[in-house]
């Protein structure tokens, strides 16, 4: 019998809470990552007010300088810790395998130069289209489309770019290049991209309306993964027969595996939430796993480097956290945490090498404190011993932790 008869996990998507150790050994425009530090440097220039996460133990959580504007809890409600990355890498997919279990060894590739002249010419002759050679480099998504999207609308080419991930995403006016023809030249471009030296984790459709001067990215974006190269837990769940939730991108990071219920993509982090409470509160949903990403605080302020959209896109959260809890049963356990950082107030535009926090809270718990500092796949390694299927490559359960 499970301790927990339904486990929600909610990845606040590059929500870091310090440099990691190795930080330094990973490089942001140039800058070492070891003074990093997403929560910190935004609690201290432009103020956080998180009561709710407050009151699990966020600002208990191990730090060499506590957060500036959250404060400790004497009697926490919940159980906290911080985590450590194992895996060479600091993006999404690394970040989101290893929590369920899997060690990457070999990063992805990265095209900081742009992409080589053989993949566009690949993705030319296949779409019949031209690709705009200038936005070929690490471009921020909303510059790339003001920069280039009136010569798109005038001469139907590609906006082909990248960013310090390993993905290639194709922008594309939805009144210029229809949506079935960009999803195709993406599945092209995923095709053409699985092993090295062009192995990247994500093909990404960035579709966008308006006009010149206003431009907007619509929620039709498409994320086109690899597989992971393992069994992670979550293979290990569906197999078992337990129901496994995908809230927002999850279901693109690990291109379906695992799967068996998605709640498809979230317009917004508002949405991402409403989809968790609708699964929360199914019928259906009585005993497994749910998985949720909600990425606004890493697309729209941590890559744009804007410490103010991403404190109040952290109150948004935190304001809604009570809806979450209600939606909890008895034996139900939430759990918060992230998949690397993302620091506004850093250099470049990159993600940066962070801990993770990790909030625990289930309404049965008769005790709360502190959970001995461990790694991003302890939280699979958990999830496993709780269901009662084997753990994946790696991660140390904590499961007798949470009491």
């Amino acid at each position: 019998m499970s301790k927990f008869n339904r486990m929600h996990l909610v990845v606040l998507d590059s929500v870091g809470i310090g440099a990691a150790p190795d930080a330094n050994d990973f490089v942001n425009a140039g800058v070492p990552d070891g003074a990093s530090d997403t929560l910190g440097h935004i609690s201290k220039s432009v103020g956080l007010n998180v009561p709710n996460m407050a009151k699990l133990g966020l600002g208990n959580i191990p730090r060499e300088t506590p957060l500036k504007t959250v404060p400790t809890e004497s009697n926490p409600t919940g159980y906290a810790t911080k985590l450590q990355e194992v895996s060479l890498g600091k993006d999404t997919m690394t970040g989101h395998w290893e929590i369920m279990g899997l060690n990457i060894t070999e990063p992805f590739d990265t095209f900081w130069n742009g992409f080589p002249e053989e993949i566009l010419t690949k993705i030319e002759e296949f779409s019949g289209r031209k690709v705009i050679r200038e936005a070929n480099k690490p471009y921020s998504g909303t510059a790339v489309i003001e920069d280039f999207g009136p010569r798109q609308m005038e001469t139907g080419e590609l906006i082909i770019y990248t960013s310090a991930d390993p993905v290639l995403q194709i922008a594309a006016h939805e009144d210029v290049i229809p949506l079935d023809e960009l999803y195709r030249i993406c599945e092209y471009a995923r095709s053409i991209t699985l092993e090295r030296p062009a192995l990247l984790g994500r093909i990404i459709a960035r579709p966008y309306v308006g006009e010149p001067g206003n431009f907007t990215r619509t929620s039709n974006r498409r994320d086109l993964a690899v597989s992971p190269f393992e069994p992670t837990v979550l293979d290990k769940l569906n197999e078992a027969g337990i129901d496994t939730y995908a809230v927002g991108k999850i279901n693109d990071i690990f291109n379906g595996a695992g799967i068996n219920h998605d709640m498809g993509h979230n317009k917004s982090n508002s949405h991402g939430i409403d989809n968790l409470i609708k699964a929360m509160t199914s019928e259906d949903f009585k005993h497994g796993f749910s998985f949720t990403n909600l990425v606004d605080f890493d697309a729209l302020y941590g890559h744009r480097r804007d410490p103010h959209g991403y404190r109040d896109c952290l109150h948004e959260f935190d304001q809604r956290l009570p809806e979450i809890i209600a939606a909890m049963r008895e034996d139900d356990l939430l759990m918060i945490t992230a998949d690397h950082g993302n620091d506004p107030t850093y250099a470049g535009t990159d993600h940066t090498r962070e801990y993770i926090p990790f909030l625990a809270y289930s309404p049965s718990f008769k005790g709360n404190g502190l959970i001995p500092v461990g790694h991003f796949s302890d939280i699979s390694a958990t999830v496993a011993e709780n269901f009662g299927v084997d753990k994946a490559m790696i991660g140390e359960s904590f499961l007798d932790k949470l009491v």
